[in-house]
């Protein structure tokens, strides 16, 4: 299936599924919305399809849109996107939504997956232990953000060092080693995630630093919150934009500076 036939299919799979549920009186407002999201914003910039679908799953849970996540979660699985990648979608978003926000999504893609025929639980894809998550964790936090990261889990004040040794093992050494997506897949899940919730612009700089890093540019993270704003609206998107802007200065500066 080719990306003009994805788009087709996500298409007609919105259009028939939400006038199911679309109020008659709404009717006028829905085809504007789908014209603007699924042609203009859909359209723009050089993203494949299945990065745009990662993203807009990843901006969908980050502002609790769960209605519409498990909608457009069909669309994505039968366009391309495994059941393996949306479940590690899910389980990334615990470090950085929490499990009481993500619950109620798991129990609606257990149940998606279960309509279209798809054996769960899926195969495991841990490949940290729990001795060996901190050292893991933490070579990974080097590989995103740089050596600074070196020795991070042993860090900081006694009375909260256990918050920077949590960040190593289980944030990053509990999902982000975890097979079924790559490190630029998470770093970029990540940023939807921030940028979707809110309130989080420092570590949404800190991750658009990541991101760059790894190569994630400022174009492409552009082009990523511009595929979020029909799903999370304006705001949080200028916001990101900032982040974004104010991280590429940072790593300018910091690459200038070495």
């Amino acid at each position: 299936m080719n990306s003009v036939e994805k788009k087709r299919l996500l298409k007609e799979k919105f259009m028939v599924e939400e006038k199911k549920e679309c109020s008659n009186n709404d009717h006028e407002m829905f085809n504007r919305f789908a014209a603007f999201a699924l042609d203009d914003v859909y359209d723009i910039g050089d993203l494949d399809h299945h990065t745009k679908m990662m993203a807009v799953l990843a901006s969908l849970l980050g502002c609790q849109g769960a209605d519409l996540f498990e909608r457009m979660a069909e669309a994505a699985l039968d366009t391309g996107v495994s059941a393996v990648e949306i479940k590690e979608l899910l389980y990334q978003a615990i470090a950085y939504l929490g499990y009481g926000r993500v619950y109620p999504f798991l129990n609606r893609i257990d149940q998606l997956l279960d309509r279209k025929g798809i054996m769960i639980p899926l195969e495991s894809r841990s490949t940290a232990t729990m001795e060996d998550r901190v050292e893991k964790g933490e070579q990974l936090q080097v590989d995103i953000f740089g050596e600074s990261m070196r020795g991070f889990s042993n860090r900081g004040p006694v009375e909260s060092k256990h918050i920077n040794r949590w960040l190593s093992e289980n944030c990053f050494g509990d999902y982000y080693t975890r097979k079924g997506l790559d490190i630029q897949q998470r770093e970029m899940i990540t940023f939807c995630f921030l940028a979707a919730q809110g309130g989080c612009e420092p570590q949404l700089i800190s991750h658009a630093e990541g991101n760059m890093r790894i190569g994630n540019d400022r174009i492409f993270l552009i082009q990523i919150i511009s595929q979020c704003i029909p799903y999370i609206g304006y705001p949080r998107v200028l916001n990101a934009w900032r982040c974004i802007e104010e991280a590429d200065k940072k790593l300018n500066k910091h690459l200038l500076d070495e």
